[in-house]
């Protein structure tokens, strides 16, 4: 019998709060054999009532993905597609999220929604007023994460789709 290819993909998201990646993902969940794996509804759940702060996202976040990156290839290996709503806003975070495709053999796609900062803070407030969210990030906080944030460029290596908005 000859071999089968692993067809299996990570699909990976960037983008600024509120720029649209879970509704991205959600969408890109609907798939056949594909898994959807949201980090603010793991965090949300795993530490309620934890996240006060941006320093409590950070701690909370490494701890998460320090035991969600070899489930993660788990699924791949299985053949499972996954879309990892996590933001891959960062070059540290598209590194891990690099680690978790190679180690797993899988395809890769990072997906990159470019909103301007006016359409990101509209579309936040609207969100926070909604409640609907398990994260509500203010104004601020908006300001201070978008200021880690480095857009994804062709010579990191990755199969990237730009999505403008």
């Amino acid at each position: 019998m000859p071999a089968t290819l692993n067809l299996a993909t990570l699909h990976l998201v960037c983008g600024k709060i509120a720029a649209g990646k879970s509704t991205l993902c959600a969408r890109l969940s609907a798939m056949p054999g594909t898994v959807l794996i949201s980090e603010d509804h793991w965090l949300a759940r795993l530490y309620p009532g934890e996240q006060a702060s941006v320093a409590d996202y950070v701690r909370n976040a490494a701890r998460l993905r320090s035991v969600m990156g070899g489930h993660v290839e788990t699924l791949l290996r299985a053949g499972l597609s996954v879309v990892l709503d996590f933001p891959a806003n960062t070059l540290a975070n598209r590194q891990w999220m690099r680690s978790i495709f190679e180690a797993a053999g899988a395809d890769h796609q990072l997906h990159y929604l470019d909103v301007p900062d006016a359409v990101c803070k509209a579309r936040l407030k609207a969100r926070n007023l909604a409640g609907a969210h398990d994260f509500a990030a203010s104004e601020a906080e908006f300001d201070l994460i978008t200021s880690y944030f480095v857009a994804p460029t062709a010579a990191e290596g990755f199969n990237l789709a730009i999505l403008e908005n």
